[in-house]
């Protein structure tokens, strides 16, 4: 009984070369980008922005004035109670933050949320605190101190 069915493939057709000739295996003098038209030419692609030739979007949007038209958003963090709980410093303020790399630096507000659980005693100076959060670090012993003190 013959067993050449069962013989494993050892040969493997190279990747063909697109725009070297007709002996190349892929077409000729199209190279299987079809006839005439843009994308067949040398430098055929278009940026992913263009639009046809149609005014572009960033052309049809209105002009915005001055220096803080790029900080559209003031970011505000949302940091848990459980990031807390991992902190190594035992006032909370916005540079701890920061500084101990809980945050991101371009963060100008944060906010603690209660999310997560908090076990032992923080101070929480000059950040905004959610109602549950608060319920659970004063329960933990710890206190809560407003951005104007």
């Amino acid at each position: 009984m013959s067993m050449l069915n069962q013989l494993k493939k050892i040969t493997t057709s190279g990747s063909k070369r697109v725009g070297r000739g007709i002996g190349s295996g892929k077409g000729g003098h199209t190279v299987g980008r079809g006839t005439k038209g843009q994308r067949a030419r040398k430098s055929g692609q278009a940026p992913a922005w263009f639009e046809g030739g149609q005014l572009p979007l960033i052309k049809r949007l209105p002009m915005q004035r001055g220096k803080g038209r790029f900080n559209v958003l003031v970011p505000t963090a949302a940091v848990s109670l459980s990031d807390v709980n991992k902190m190594k410093a035992d006032v909370v303020t916005l540079d701890s933050l920061k500084l101990e790399k809980v945050i991101h630096s371009r963060f100008q507000r944060a906010k603690i949320i209660a999310n997560g659980k908090i076990e032992r005693k923080v101070i929480v100076r000059g950040l905004p605190v959610s109602a549950g959060a608060a319920k659970q670090i004063e329960q933990a012993g710890g206190s809560i101190e407003s951005a104007s003190e």
